[in-house]
């Protein structure tokens, strides 16, 4: 499927996240069902809930540095209408710190597993970037002035490349160089290759490489988007979401490293996607979401489903487990290194901003 760099959008469910706040509804999906959103599933999973972020228009997608003492994270800072990348220590009233250049749209940091550098997606480089930003200025200006609230889009950005930046963000390398859309990037836990996402062939599809930017390899080859890669913690599996079965659709599959053997875990009838692996049980966490009444907002909440694996096969095993059921929108879930706590992006705050949010995780019951 050919596309056009420029042109190429995405949306989830055709839906802003900004204005997912309104009261949950039942999770409508045939192949995966669980329990109705009424009763107050937090609390059998999440203690010590907390907002970790503040002082930006909006932060999310937060990873933790092998340590588990240490975030990375975007963040839009008032005066600027791209996110950039921050890091910051969970110590009480420790402070952020930039670690991209300040200009461009930048996206899907990570840590190393050495936790001695931070990947990251760029697009600093564009040569149009002066005209790129004051052209979304101006945009967030009539939006303010008018009252509008834009959809949640995310442009495949033709000058996203991928970068490496020590842990204060003063030693930039580039690792990719070629036309299109790269980004959406995670190493494998051994930290010899790199996972990402690019629509180099023209729509996004999921190629590995070397960390050093060299001997890239594709993975899937489907038309529509494969997207938002995560290597398992043996690192023989990836876990991504793709749109493949239905536009915009998104849903979590996942294939093992060698791009053999792809599973789909959910299906068509809810939005699933920003799938995580647990550090050390055989559980994944994702955002979910019923879209089949139109008439109806849906809201996004977390999801965990287990799994096992036989052979070259991976497979869901019993339905899944609600982990969140607030009336705002909690999406990007990550686990902290040991699996003990849980953060996620989420506009439970009381000015409705997304924020990065932290708590204590408490594992299901087996299933």
């Amino acid at each position: 499927m050919q596309v056009s760099n420029a042109k190429w959008k995405f949306t989830i469910g055709r839906l802003t996240l900004a204005i997912l706040s309104t009261a949950a509804m039942a999770y409508g999906n045939p192949i995966l069902k669980a329990q109705a959103d009424n009763s107050p599933v937090e609390a059998n999973y999440l203690s010590n809930i907390r907002p970790i972020t503040e002082g930006f228009s909006k932060a999310g997608e937060g990873y933790f540095a092998p340590d588990g003492q240490t975030i990375v994270y975007q963040a839009i800072s008032p005066g600027y209408p791209f996110y950039q990348i921050y890091s910051q220590q969970l110590a009480d009233g420790a402070l952020p710190r930039r670690i991209s250049t300040g200009h461009g749209r930048t996206t899907c940091s990570y840590f190393s597993p050495d936790g001695n550098q931070i990947l990251f997606a760029s697009s600093h480089l564009d040569p149009n970037l002066r005209g790129t930003e004051v052209a979304a200025l101006e945009q967030q200006e009539e939006d303010r002035r008018t009252g509008r609230r834009r959809r949640y889009q995310w442009d495949f950005d033709p000058y996203m490349e991928l970068f490496v930046a020590d842990r204060d963000g003063k030693k930039l390398t580039r690792l990719t160089d070629t036309p299109g859309y790269d980004a959406e990037c995670a190493y494998s836990p051994d930290g010899t290759t790199i996972v990402f996402c690019s629509d180099r062939d023209g729509d996004p599809d999921l190629y590995i490489m070397d960390v050093d930017g060299t001997n890239i390899r594709q993975i899937t080859n489907e038309p529509g988007y494969d997207g938002g890669p995560f290597f398992s913690p043996d690192g023989n599996w990836i876990i991504y979401r793709t749109d493949r079965v239905r536009s915009d659709y998104l849903q979590i599959h996942a294939i093992r490293a060698d791009g053999q053997h792809d599973v789909a875990l959910t299906n068509i009838d809810g939005v699933n996607w920003a799938p995580y692996w647990h550090p050390t049980q055989p559980y994944i966490i994702w955002t979910g979401a019923d879209h089949s009444d139109p008439t109806k907002r849906p809201n996004y909440d977390l999801w965990m489903l287990a799994y096992e694996m036989d052979g070259d096969k991976l497979r869901g095993v019993g339905n899944p487990i609600r982990i969140t059921n607030h009336p705002a929108a909690d999406v990007l879930p990550v686990f902290s290194p040991d699996g003990k706590q849980l953060m996620w992006t989420s506009n439970r705050t009381p000015n409705h901003s997304s924020q990065l949010w932290l708590a204590d995780f408490h594992l299901p019951d087996s299933p």
